[in-house]
């Protein structure tokens, strides 16, 4: 049963832009500072032309195969099923990750220290009957919560305009290589937002069109907002910033304007609701694809005929995500999710370079730099979170290989050639 086309233009962009905002401009910028030091902007540059080239690749491939599962799918059709499948895995895993880093943010923002854990559980549960309900309410509660963020980062960054001209920010500490590659690799993790677009390309309206030009405009919005908020922290806070737990609201105090502050943290609250909310529809999207094709198991490919989504995938996956948030660390679930996404998206890069003239919309050199910065930045990632996500991958190849061989041995043997 396929899922319905409803998203328009207008709600693709909203949900690109609620996964990317919300991601990371709330949550990144302590971990990118501490390590990338006076390097924070070029960081970010880094980050947003890999992500650049990325999202091409992503629209390229989205526009010959408009259905759910994003690079999942991609990979499959354009370079064979097992890179499909592990680029399935990587993006399945490591926005697991990123919903349980959103939940965290959330409850960080919204409720006293000693509530924050079941607050996280209480939004990924609240979010998933969302979901259920159907793709329509998604794309309206994310439109929703893009717009208050929005309004709070606004408030964010007059407070810092008008506090620049006595501002004292705390001097940052110089920056190294390798430290500006790692600060660019985290703050990818904010960028990756505009895969969810693409793993919908079942539910988009004319999806040859809309979704190259949703993903572009998403993204080209993201890097706007997370430039004008990065600059207003380095030039208020400085090195304050990396050990601050709401930069943000640092900001707001640091300009005198702190009774402002609960706005801040009333926008930060949206925004990770907004991230959350998307990450979960695009995740369970990519889980019914490889569900499909038994890449998973078959029971989570079920669609709700009612409501026309897949309901066993959006709740397996949101008991996976509560189970993250009670025994995990934020800055841990950053760059564990940082390392499945530039795997993905490596991936991806490599089937776009595969497509040949007649599919081709934008040059193989952007792939080719898009997969290069994939693999820079992936090494650059903390170890922990390196090692971490290599044994997740590994494990997702050894189930494969064991579903592989049970199906070989399940299958009817096959009559000799002369026999048939």
């Amino acid at each position: 049963m396929p899922l319905a086309r409803r998203l328009t233009l207008a709600d693709a962009v909203a949900i690109g832009l609620g996964s990317m905002i919300g991601a990371g401009v709330f949550a990144v910028w302590a971990p990118a500072i501490g390590v990338a030091g006076s390097g924070i902007l070029i960081a970010l540059a880094i980050a947003a032309v890999v992500a650049y080239c990325n999202a091409t690749s992503s629209a390229q491939l989205a526009a010959v195969h408009p259905v759910a599962g994003g690079t999942y799918a991609y990979a499959r059709a354009e370079i064979g099923p097992w890179w499909g499948f592990v680029a399935g895995w990587c993006f399945v895993i490591g926005k697991i990750a990123s919903c349980a880093a959103m939940a965290m943010t959330f409850a960080a923002y919204a409720a006293p220290a000693a509530w924050q854990v079941p607050v996280a559980v209480l939004a990924v549960a609240a979010l998933v009957v969302v979901n259920c309900l159907g793709v329509t309410r998604t794309a309206l509660l994310t439109r929703v919560l893009v717009v208050c963020s929005l309004l709070g980062l606004a408030v964010v960054v007059a407070a810092g305009v008008g506090a620049l001209p006595t501002a004292t920010p705390a001097p940052l500490p110089d920056a190294t290589a390798y430290g500006v590659l790692q600060g660019a690799g985290l703050l990818f993790f904010a960028f990756a937002g505009y895969a969810r677009i693409a793993t919908m390309g079942e539910e988009v309206v004319a999806p040859a069109r809309t979704i190259p030009r949703a993903i572009v405009l998403a993204l080209g919005g993201a890097v706007i907002v997370y430039a004008l908020v990065g600059i207003t922290v380095v030039l208020v806070l400085g090195a304050d910033a990396s050990d601050a737990t709401a930069p943000l609201a640092d900001v707001l105090s640091s300009a005198g304007w702190s009774a402002l502050a609960p706005l801040v943290r009333i926008a930060a609250a949206a925004a990770s609701l907004g991230a959350l909310l998307a990450l979960l529809t695009g995740i369970g999207r990519t889980t019914l694809a490889m569900a499909r094709e038994d890449d998973l198991p078959r029971f989570l490919a079920h669609i709700d005929r009612r409501h026309q989504v897949p309901q066993r995938a959006e709740i397996v996956i949101g008991l996976l995500v509560i189970g993250i948030v009670l025994v995990a660390d934020l800055r841990e679930a950053i760059g564990f999710s940082s390392f499945g996404v530039l795997l993905y998206y490596l991936i991806a890069n490599a089937a776009a370079f595969r497509q040949g003239p007649e599919a081709r919309r934008y040059p193989r050199a952007l792939q080719v730099l898009g997969a290069l910065g994939c693999l820079v930045l992936v090494n650059t990632l903390p170890v922990l979170a390196s090692l971490v996500g290599t044994a997740v991958v590994l494990a997702g190849v050894a189930y494969r290989v064991v579903r592989l061989r049970l199906a070989r041995r399940a299958a009817p043997p096959q009559p000799p050639a002369s026999a048939r």
